[in-house]
């Protein structure tokens, strides 16, 4: 599958996450899809202002996100953004101990996988480094991240 095609299908199905995610409204899955969101988001090391504004505004509008408090979402994030600013292992410590409070309910876990992939999606470029992060959630969810074409 081709780079284009994979984005395509990854923005195709992040529209249909919204229906999904309302299932799942609730405070461990909002903190496990802003968890991963600030992981991706901190692939690189760093977070300038512009990419968290990007993000921020990304996490604001999406639909499937929509079926929270925009409010709740933005803070949320933002706590685990503060908690990488402030030390890189907290961060990623933290993070993926809100991810692994979903081990266990493969739906949720599938559905968060594919949200975090839609922000990592969103600004059109889907890098090494966003990848190797991506491969480590889905590890950490005990999913097979092949299963994700990653």
């Amino acid at each position: 599958m081709s780079f284009a095609n994979f984005m395509s299908d990854l923005k195709n199905k992040a529209s249909g996450l919204k229906d999904e995610i309302s299932k799942f409204k609730n405070k461990k899955f909002l903190n496990a899809a802003t968890a991963g969101a600030a992981l991706i988001a901190m692939a690189d090391g760093e977070l300038d202002s512009e990419e968290k504004k990007k993000m921020l505004k990304f996490i604001e509008s999406n639909d499937a996100l929509s079926v929270f408090k925009t409010s709740e979402v933005i803070g949320s994030f933002k706590e685990y953004i503060e908690n990488f600013e402030f030390d890189q292992d907290i961060g990623e410590s933290k993070a993926y101990e809100a991810i692994n409070l979903l081990r266990g309910n493969e739906v949720e876990c599938r559905t968060v996988m594919r949200l975090i992939l839609s922000v990592a999606a969103a600004d059109g470029v889907f890098d090494d480094n966003e990848k190797a992060v991506a491969r480590k959630i889905a590890v950490e969810l005990n999913l097979s991240p092949s299963d994700f074409e990653l």
